[in-house]
């Protein structure tokens, strides 16, 4: 076998076995050179590198599920960049805790030539769409574990991904290989219909000055319960930025606003990390963030017409 023109396999007898993965890629990562790999008669196998012999014990093959079966003929065509991208852009708002399985995945919906991917843990929300050719249409929660573990895998030199959906699975295949996770089961809740409306004041800011100083700011907010920054525009022109802790300090800045649209007077307290986590995807060079009141969500988006969203609760100052 050989990839790229290299060539990186060599078979001489064919067999199958099945082995405990953690072990496996712990012993592959301390070997190096040529390995060579031998299947033994009571399902052990040995793997043999210069002068370095290991012997791991597995199972028959026989023991292992089969893969689901998948229909090829639904298959959707997506870009490896692109879907790196939407991933990145949505999987780190899903929520940690198991209360509720279907949060813990990113609601992926396929429509004619567009795919959505949303992630909430009911504080805060994240969106982005990309555009593709899709021959299916529904909404799908994949697992934000998996879809990580994806984007790893992926390798740069891929142009596409194929992905194909059954009423349980998804299967992304590219050029070096086949991914398969189970769905979620159940119905993920329209969080998009939460978008707030009523949006009195929006600020244009700069992304890199902006995530630095909320930042800056989290240096005391991790004290807090909620790890609360407060933001606060000033005569139109400035946005105050601050945290404290009754053990630690405080910390202040200011920063110059670029434009302003709305009313003049905003003050509102966030989870300063959920903020943090928001710009860090956003690669536009400005950000607008749009206030609806004290205690209304912050709608935070790139400034240049992109879908990318992302919404964030506030929380009551400490």
């Amino acid at each position: 076998m050989t990839l790229d023109g290299d060539r990186v396999l060599e078979v001489h007898d064919r067999g199958s076995v099945v082995l405990p993965a953690k072990y496996l890629i712990e012993i592959v990562q301390k070997l190096s050179g040529f390995i060579d790999i031998k299947l033994n008669a009571n399902h052990s196998v040995t793997i043999k590198s210069a002068e370095i012999i290991t012997d791991l014990n597995g199972f028959k093959s026989g023991e292992y599920p089969d893969l689901p079966l998948m229909d090829d003929a639904a298959c959707i065509e997506v870009s490896r960049e692109g879907l790196q991208e939407i991933i990145k852009q949505t999987a780190f708002a899903v929520s940690k805790s198991g209360s509720r399985p279907v949060l813990t995945g990113i609601n992926m919906i396929f429509k004619e030539n567009l795919l959505s991917c949303v992630a909430t843990n009911a504080h805060r929300l994240a969106s982005s769409e990309l555009t593709i050719e899709a021959k299916v249409t529904g909404s799908f929660i994949v697992p934000s574990k998996s879809l990580n573990e994806l984007s790893k895998l992926l390798m740069d030199e891929e142009e596409c991904v194929h992905i194909f959906i059954s009423k349980s699975y998804v299967r992304f295949k590219s050029k070096h290989g086949s991914l398969f996770t189970r769905l979620i089961e159940g119905s993920y809740p329209n969080v998009l219909e939460s978008l707030p409306i009523d949006l009195k004041t929006t600020i244009f800011l700069d992304t890199g000055q902006l995530l630095r100083g909320v930042d800056r700011a989290c240096l005391f907010a991790r004290d807090c319960r909620n790890n609360n920054v407060h933001l606060e525009v000033l005569d139109n022109m400035k946005l105050r930025i601050s945290s404290n802790s009754t053990e630690r300090g405080k910390i202040e800045e200011l920063q110059n606003i670029k434009d302003i649209k709305g009313e003049g007077e905003v003050t509102v307290s966030l989870d300063g990390y959920f903020l943090l986590d928001a710009l860090k995807v956003i690669k536009e060079k400005d950000v607008k963030l749009s206030f609806g009141g004290a205690m209304k969500p912050v709608l935070t988006e790139p400034v240049n017409g992109s879908s990318q969203l992302h919404l964030i609760s506030p929380v009551r100052s400490s």
